[in-house]
């Protein structure tokens, strides 16, 4: 195992959005994108948090903008479709859903459609966005066709997919929302990426290597091997559906049959029934479900958000670990851009983000 290195999170917080800024990303979308980030690792899905960044700081010039603001295309009641203009999708994810969510006032749904929208990273962000707002958030992030991807249908051997996401948030009305959020493939890319970073073989039945032969090697992955459908059949059908709602705003390409980005929808949980009454009743449920006696090999029965929820409250005391590898990227990345990984970066703002009870004595 590697050596790790471990951050509080509003000192992640200030490196990350220190070298985001370095590189020509405005202050408040910097500060969004690291806040996506930040969250994902406190969460404890590491694939989507800061072994990003370096990835992200190469990716800018070019077609990548790291300045660009969302524009609104087309506007109806209840739908929104969204230009990300090529920039931080963490920023457009983010303003999208918060739009959809204000036009729940006048309105008891709303879907976005986006184009050229960037990475937008985890997708339970946004779904607990919608959740602690009171409301339903679906959203899924599709690609497909020929010419590239990391997963190869059930059945085939040519990478054609994405890892295609799907996420849903439901209100509990406390600390731990309802969050489906998982890839359509095994596991997401990211994930491979966590294990390599640590020096572990990943699960049987996970990828195939370059000759379609199954491999626990992520060496084997990144040496133009594959990942798999989630479930087979069922995983890929998945898959498909992210793609064809994602081509909803009209994103095909004919020549090589891709199609596919980002798709949302927000439910109005009062125009069904009361709020209140509704997070309770969820909440009494989904804990029906946790009183099931543990069955040999587990220590008790979860619920999605569970995880989430504990992860994020332990990290925000005992820190963010980041292994060598992913550590080395930031410092070299911070050397080249003059930025500081020092605490004297973080503000009282980045303290307040990530402040916990035992931390405020409140």
């Amino acid at each position: 195992m590697e050596f790790s290195h471990t951050f509080l999170a509003g000192h992640l917080h200030a490196i990350t959005r220190q070298l985001f800024e370095a590189a020509g990303t405005p202050r408040h979308i910097a500060d969004d994108v690291a806040d996506v980030l930040i969250g994902a690792n406190l969460a404890g899905h590491d694939s989507h948090g800061v072994q990003l960044v370096p990835l992200y700081l190469k990716g800018i010039g070019g077609n990548f903008v790291p300045a660009a603001e969302p524009r609104v295309i087309e506007e109806t009641h209840n739908r929104l479709v969204i230009d990300g203009g090529n920039g931080f999708g963490h920023h457009t994810a983010r303003r999208g859903m918060a739009l959809a969510l204000e036009k729940l006032k006048q309105s008891e749904m709303c879907v976005v459609s986006y184009v050229n929208t960037g990475h937008i990273a985890r997708l339970g962000e946004y779904a607990e966005q919608a959740a602690r707002a009171g409301a339903v958030g679906t959203i899924t992030t599709g690609s497909g066709g020929q010419g590239g991807g990391w997963t190869v249908p059930h059945g085939g051997t040519v990478k054609v997919l994405g890892t295609n996401p799907i996420a849903v948030g439901i209100p509990t009305g406390d600390e731990a929302p309802f969050i489906l959020d998982f890839a359509t493939s095994v596991v997401a890319e990211g994930k491979i990426k966590v294990a390599q970073s640590w020096g572990r073989d990943l699960h049987e039945g996970t990828i195939i290597d370059k000759e379609s032969r199954p491999t626990v090697k992520t060496a084997d992955f990144y040496d133009d091997g594959a990942l798999l459908p989630m479930g087979g059949h069922k995983g890929y059908a998945l898959a498909l559906l992210t793609c064809l709602l994602g081509g909803l705003a009209g994103g095909f390409d004919a020549e090589t049959k891709r199609m596919g980005s980002s798709f949302m929808q927000v439910l109005d949980i009062e125009a069904f029934t009361p709020l209140g009454e509704y997070q309770r009743n969820v909440r009494a449920f989904l804990d029906g479900m946790k009183s099931v006696p543990a069955a040999d090999g587990f220590d008790e029965v979860l619920v999605p958000g569970d995880f989430e929820y504990r992860s994020r409250r332990d990290r925000l005391v005992s820190g963010i670990p980041l292994p060598d590898s992913i550590f080395s990227q930031l410092r070299e990345w911070a050397s080249k851009l003059d930025v500081s990984l020092s605490e004297e970066g973080i503000e009282a703002a980045d303290a307040v983000r990530y402040a916990t009870t035992e931390q405020t004595g409140s």
